[in-house]
């Protein structure tokens, strides 16, 4: 009996994926009264420790509630139960002065008589993710009413050390050259850890200790604040919980029977060393959950990897096994013997590849179960995109999973790497968000913590939240680009309001850099425009004084961006000071970085460097003419993988990285060239052809398997190949412009605020047979070589000429 609550309860300790019923955040307005509860610890803890700690509280109801609302926070997360059933995790990252606290209903969970609430809480102190920002661990749960205080959080609470769970430094030997910031190794010794931490009565390696109060819990902006964590409400949803099918176990050694798995389990023999290697399939982000019978003293090391690497250390095909090993993070665990031990790191890991090493000592070990459970921002795909080209579905849907994996309780560079939230990136994740979900939640959060990122100097961070500072001011100027796009696809005045200051100082800061010829001046930290062999560290060449081409054309990108939205939310006056400006930086670029015998814009005064970041950017803002735009796109995309072709190739230079050929749409677009658009995706059939599942961060070699700003053409496909784009703030309009190509059939769903809008064009013979659809409440236009077409709320059918 003592065996099958041990393991229950570990596996309700671990991660309690096991479906059962979930109470969704509320949205409760907080008890105007100041708030009771304290932020709770353990006594004797190094402030800056890390360390894993459980906490409970009795609870006697004289009946079941109907409703028992609390809020619940953590540093640096929670897994809060009630009568031992998982109710949720959090909270979601944010910095000190917004630290984020969830709401709960615990009444489907609570009973007539005892009760038991309990939450596991834990720091990773030194080992923490770069994304994480932290103050020390504290725990804190506060009744919205006074009808729930009496669970209210302060020494009448319980607390112990979890010894059974550490976090380990992550090793290097798997990261030559790479830059790793996610979470730590977590290692897991069931030998040592308390099975009962969330049981009513305590087990025999239970320690618990009163609660130490570390000052009452406060909302931003209360009076007095007794510790550093100002408290927000949580706007973001639960994220998904999914459990996965089962993986694909595609080699073993030193173990046989394989083929019988699940049906009958895994054995190792005592003394002995195996080893098994699964295929997801696919990439995912999820909580591994394996269970074991016996192996006392073995030990089980979970290796977690988006793709294997042969001696040379190449990914090549990433379908392809043979000749190839695995290296990565990992997790360990040590069984204690017992039966049914259920094992699961706290925090979701990455992977397509998962390899189970298992090395046993006097008792042979049993793997009985082995399952997953996928977890992601709740995002639902609303748009669909379908044409007769095979590769573009292959392509529609390997960006999607890469804009999901990439997305959790804030937007994610890479989720096995990094996962942190940097602008460039989410400038593109935010616009799939809303054309392909019709979802705007997550990127609200992403555009105010880059406000609330703003350093003194007046510009924002190039990432966060973020516990290390780096700063990028060209991707702060990025920032102001994603006010525009929020503006454009979400009727939401007042929230682009309260960013006006923010922007305004962005704004300012980079006026006041502006070198006398016009041109943007020297910047201090990382200018980082993209990743290109000759750009050093993703930095364009500059002169001494700065005036480099691509820094100056972002800053009259994010001049003409602040211009719109001040003319229609703030002050008409910067609005023309910031045209005037973005015109004088523009003429400056004309005169002095126009090469008339190469017919391309270089990238400094000097002449002596050319990039397809500088005249993508110069075409599609006007800084070159636009009877000299068509040219010089077909000069510079001259290249093989383009499709391209030209008697003129142009001079040696940068080229545009998977990340820039977002750009790249934009300035075919606007140049009239979109019709060619299909041409450029030859990377992506690329990486589809290598058995990529998500989009890569730079072409092979590539460190990152699964990067955001590589998924761009999702929202390509939508708003310039189907053709559908929003024409108007608020999107109180929409224009559809489609460009086919060579495609025969092509058709979309795209999602409004108003409903959904339809597209579907069929070529026949030499016309177009064009099927429309527009919510109730909707207008707009179809433009076709040059022509315009109203369209009206319904469907309607339009007959164009091939």
């Amino acid at each position: 009996m003592q065996i099958g609550i041990r393991s229950l309860v570990l596996m309700l300790f671990v991660v309690s994926l096991a479906p059962c019923p979930k109470a969704a955040a509320q949205s409760v307005k907080p008890d105007p009264r100041p708030w009771t509860a304290q932020w709770i610890s353990l006594s004797g803890l190094p402030a800056r420790a890390h360390a894993v700690v459980h906490f409970r509280k009795l609870l006697d109801l004289p009946a079941k509630p109907a409703q028992f609302l609390v809020h619940v926070s953590a540093d640096n997360a929670f897994l809060l139960h009630v009568n031992q059933q998982r109710v949720g995790e959090g909270p979601s990252r944010g910095d000190l002065q917004h630290w984020r606290y969830e709401t709960y209903d615990l009444a489907p969970f609570l009973q007539t008589g005892a009760n038991i609430i309990a939450a596991t809480v834990w720091n990773f102190g030194e080992y923490a993710a770069v994304a994480q920002i932290s103050d020390r661990l504290g725990f804190m749960l506060q009744g919205a009413s006074a009808a729930e205080a009496a669970v209210n959080t302060g020494e009448n609470w319980d607390v112990e050390k979890e010894d059974g769970v550490a976090a380990l430094s992550t090793p290097w030997n798997f990261l030559p050259h790479s830059y790793y910031a996610a979470e730590p190794i977590e290692r897991l010794d069931a030998s040592l850890f308390d099975w009962f931490w969330d049981a009513a009565t305590p087990g025999p390696r239970s320690h618990w200790v009163k609660a130490r109060s570390e000052g009452a819990a406060t909302l931003r902006g209360s009076e007095l604040i007794l510790n550093n964590w100002q408290l927000i409400a949580d706007p973001l949803p639960a994220m998904e919980h999914r459990a996965l099918p089962a993986m694909r176990i595609v080699r073993t050694s030193g173990i046989s029977g394989a083929d019988g798995f699940p049906q009958r389990p895994l054995v190792v023999a005592p003394h002995s060393h195996a080893s098994i290697l699964f295929d997801n399939g696919e990439l995912t982000t999820a909580y591994l959950e394996l269970t074991t019978n016996g192996g006392r003293q073995a030990l089980l090391r979970a290796t977690y990897a988006e793709a294997l690497k042969n001696a040379k250390g190449e990914k090549g095909n990433r379908n392809d096994i043979q000749g190839k090993e695995i290296s990565g993070v990992y997790d360990d665990f040590l069984p204690d013997g017992s039966a049914s031990t259920v094992f699961s790191p706290l925090v979701w890991r990455t992977w397509r590849y998962l390899q189970v090493d298992v090395t046993t000592q006097d008792a042979p070990l049993e793997i009985t179960q082995f399952r997953s459970w996928f977890t992601a921002f709740p995002f639902e795909e609303r748009a669909k995109f379908a044409a007769d080209d095979p590769d573009l579905a292959a392509i529609w849907s390997i960006g999607w999973r890469t804009a999901r994996l990439d997305a959790h309780d804030t937007y994610m560079d890479t989720p096995y790497w990094e996962r942190l939230q940097y602008i460039g990136d989410t400038r593109i994740q935010a616009l799939i968000s809303y054309t392909v979900a019709g979802d705007d939640r997550l990127a609200r959060q992403a555009i105010d913590a880059f406000n609330e990122s703003r350093i003194p100097d007046g510009i924002t961070l190039s990432r966060y939240p973020t516990a290390l500072f780096q700063a990028i001011p060209t991707f702060s100027l990025l920032w102001v680009g994603m006010l525009k796009d929020f503006a454009l696809y979400h009727d939401d005045p007042e929230f682009l309001r309260q960013h006006l200051p923010g922007m305004r100082a962005t704004l300012d800061w980079f006026v006041a850099r502006q070198n006398s010829n016009g041109l943007m001046g020297k910047l201090p930290w990382w200018a980082f425009i993209d990743w290109t062999d000759d750009f050093p560290f993703g930095v364009p060449p500059q002169t001494a004084t700065g005036d480099s081409a691509p820094i100056t054309l972002q800053f009259i990108e994010a001049l003409l961006d602040g211009s719109q939205l001040e003319a229609a939310f703030g002050d008409t006056t910067r609005a023309a000071l910031y045209k005037a400006t973005a015109l004088r930086a523009s003429e400056a670029l004309q005169k002095l970085c126009w090469d008339q015998s190469q017919g391309l814009l270089a990238g400094t005064p000097e002449h002596k460097h050319y990039s397809q970041q500088a005249n993508i950017l110069a075409v599609w803002l006007d800084v070159i003419p636009p009877d000299k735009q068509q040219a010089v796109l077909t000069r510079l995309l001259a290249a093989s993988d383009s499709g391209f072709k030209t008697d003129s190739p142009p001079p040696p230079m940068s080229r545009a990285s998977y990340y820039f050929r977002f750009y790249l749409a934009r300035a075919l677009d606007h140049a009239g060239l979109a019709d060619r658009y299909l041409d450029t995706l030859q990377p992506w059939r690329g990486m589809v052809a290598l058995g990529l599942t998500t989009w890569a961060e730079v072409p092979e070699p590539t460190r990152s398997d699964s990067h955001a700003w590589s998924a761009h053409p999702n929202y390509d496909l939508l708003t310039l190949v189907a053709g559908i784009h929003s024409s108007a703030f608020g999107f109180k309009s929409v224009t559809i412009e489609p460009h086919l190509g060579s495609l025969q059939h092509v058709a979309a769903v795209f999602p409004h605020p108003l409903g959904t809008i339809r597209a579907d064009y069929t070529t026949n013979g030499g016309a177009v047979d064009t099927n429309i659809v527009l919510p109730s409440g909707l207008a707009g236009k179809l433009v076709w070589k040059g022509r315009d077409y109203p369209l009206h709320e319904g469907t309607q059918h339009l007959t164009l000429s091939r």
